[in-house]
């Protein structure tokens, strides 16, 4: 029998299976539930890279990640980014701004105009013409 590299017990092993039987599971995670069933079936590193088009060290570190988490090293952690400067409620009040009436001299309101406006109001500290096009973007409302 080959050197077995990571040992499960019978929960785990259940709840891996019962993952896989799902249906709709992201890739990674699918990946990860089947390297760990099959390595605990005794299959070595790199067979299990071949299985699932991986590499020797990414199934190397995800049992190393197994011992040291169990079955929370599924899921990706969580990745540090830029927070969001500017809120719900703010992108709220700025579509609705932008909704209103234009101010007086101006047909419309452009860009530059709502995000200055945004600023004296103070929704929020700072706000580009280009920030301010990118939440009306994305609410679908079209300045234009």
């Amino acid at each position: 029998m080959k050197k077995q590299h990571v040992t499960l017990s019978e929960e785990h092993r259940n709840h891996l299976r019962q993952l896989l039987s799902k249906g709709s599971l992201p890739a990674k995670t699918f990946k990860r539930a089947t390297a760990l069933l099959e390595l605990h079936e005794g299959k070595t590193f790199q067979a299990v890279a071949k299985t699932i088009d991986s590499t020797y060290n990414t199934v190397s570190a995800w049992a190393s990640k197994y011992q040291t988490n169990q079955l929370a090293f599924l899921k990706d952690a969580p990745r540090s980014g830029r927070p969001m400067e500017i809120s719900g409620q703010s992108r709220a009040k700025i579509t609705a701004l932008a909704c209103s009436e234009s101010p007086d001299g101006h047909s419309q309101w452009s860009l530059r105009l709502l995000a200055n406006r945004v600023v004296e109001l103070g929704y929020c500290e700072h706000l580009s013409h280009t920030q301010a096009g990118t939440i009306l973007k994305k609410t679908s409302y079209s300045p234009i």
